[in-house]
């Protein structure tokens, strides 16, 4: 692949057809017969057979590595938690999801608190709603909730000092993922499962034309 052709929609959409559901290779596999690339293009090749084939397990290692960072520094788990959310809110299903269900809690102590938290009604406009649909969370717009939740996160990351430490982390994931597709031997299954990819890959170009 030339990657210097490659565009944002292209790797979007290749990242889209990849499926992340196939379960990790076994662990004895995983971790056996490295050998050093003997030209670059062997070693471009071996990295992309193996970040695709073992794609599962390099996700599960990444994983393991932030979770070991964060319960170091346990307001890292917190002010993760807080970024999820405020980019989470941006997804028109979950901000009401999330209004919804904070709503219906408030109801079982305070019903006329959760009836200040309902959303405005829509305006209407010759007799139809009108097209630009705003979001509200608990009565209010979604912007003040991403605004809050995201100067929480940066006070958490700032006070804690828990950012450098789990960019840090995040780095040496990624680090020891390369390391490993680097010099871990491609099998048999791992080459035809590339094989077969790249068929597809150029079966596609084909009957698009």
């Amino acid at each position: 692949m030339d990657w210097g052709n490659v565009t944002a929609e292209d790797l979007i959409g290749a990242l889209k057809e990849i499926d992340w559901t196939s379960p990790p290779r076994p662990l004895n596999e995983f971790l056996s017969k490295f050998t050093i690339p003997r030209s670059y293009s062997k070693w471009s090749s071996r990295l992309k057979c193996n970040l695709y084939y073992y794609r599962t397990n390099y996700f599960i290692l990444i994983l393991l590595i932030l979770g070991v960072a964060c319960i170091l520094r346990p307001l890292a788990i917190l002010a993760t938690a807080l970024s999820a959310l405020a980019i989470a809110f941006f997804n028109d299903s979950f901000a009401a999801s999330f209004s919804e269900k904070v709503t219906r809690t408030v109801r079982k102590f305070s019903p006329r608190l959760a009836a200040k938290m309902r959303p405005p009604h829509m305006p209407v406009i010759r007799g139809r709603p009108s097209a630009k649909k705003s979001v509200y969370i608990c009565g209010q717009p979604r912007l003040l909730f991403v605004l809050l939740f995201s100067a929480a996160s940066f006070l958490l990351w700032y006070s804690s000092g828990s950012l450098l430490y789990v960019s840090w982390a995040y780095v040496i994931s990624i680090f020891v993922t390369v390391l490993h597709a680097s010099f871990r031997t491609p099998n048999l299954k791992a080459r035809l499962n590339t094989f077969r990819e790249e068929f597809r890959a150029v079966w596609r170009n084909y009957s698009e034309l």
